[in-house]
């Protein structure tokens, strides 16, 4: 029986290893059938498999904060209606490569939801990246010095789900807004976006106005068919 644990170990299958060992301490083994032994190890492979790559896929993200669908309630007074959750469980927002606006006041909650959305798609097996909208442009600054730049937009476009936090925070000067379009337009009806804004949607332009016609094709990609939380009352942070 140790032998067996020993080669499965060896063989790098820890998910059938541990169910191995499992079924030894509790002294289930000599009970199974050949069938029902191989369905629990398989199960455990694919279990611990898919619980490493959910890891990695959290880890690669970069969340701001910690935390997950779950913690996030349905409350209509603040702009979060269950079925907007139910429908972002299935994650159908992701597969089909659309658009999700978060606005709302400071303190409402738009990161955490914005995060939550994000982890629940690593949980559904999506490649995801966070991004506050400075910490972008620093990498984005960097791949141009660097001279990475057509790598690091590449690497953008291939992301399931791409979250850009802070968005209007401040305006954007012209190469920035070129950026952000190049990012918007390859992104655009293949792979989703959550935008997350202090700023309502309808002053968004100011952020990018000192490129017009920049501008226009970024709000024409993003707003006109996006699934939008509007947030709303008191911060949140008043009872932290």
């Amino acid at each position: 029986m140790e032998k067996i644990l020993s080669e499965l170990k060896a063989m790098r299958l820890p998910g059938m290893a541990q169910t191995w060992l499992n079924l030894m301490e509790s002294h289930k083994l000599e009970s199974l059938s050949l069938s029902d032994g191989m369905r629990l190890l398989l199960q455990g492979e694919s279990d611990a498999r898919r619980a490493n790559r959910t890891h990695r896929l959290i880890k690669g993200a970069r969340f701001r904060y910690n935390v997950t669908l779950h913690d996030i309630a349905a409350d209509t007074s603040r702009g979060i209606g269950q079925s907007q959750l139910d429908q972002a469980a299935t994650c159908a927002f992701v597969k089909q490569g659309e658009a999700v606006i978060i606005t709302g006041p400071t303190g409402t909650g738009k990161s955490w939801l914005a995060t939550a959305l994000g982890h629940h798609a690593c949980v559904c097996g999506h490649k995801t990246r966070y991004f506050g909208m400075n910490r972008l442009f620093e990498e984005i600054t960097m791949a141009r010095i660097e001279s990475r730049l057509p790598r690091f937009f590449e690497r953008i476009a291939k992301t399931d789900l791409l979250i850009l936090d802070d968005f209007g925070m401040k305006r954007l000067n012209t190469e920035q807004v070129l950026d952000l379009m190049e990012i918007i337009e390859d992104r655009h009806g293949r792979k989703a976006t959550i935008i997350a804004s202090q700023v309502p949607v309808s002053g968004w332009y100011e952020t990018l106005e000192s490129n017009a016609t920049a501008a226009d094709a970024i709000l024409d990609r993003i707003i006109h068919s996006a699934t939008r939380f509007e947030l709303r009352g008191d911060s949140l942070r008043k009872n932290v």
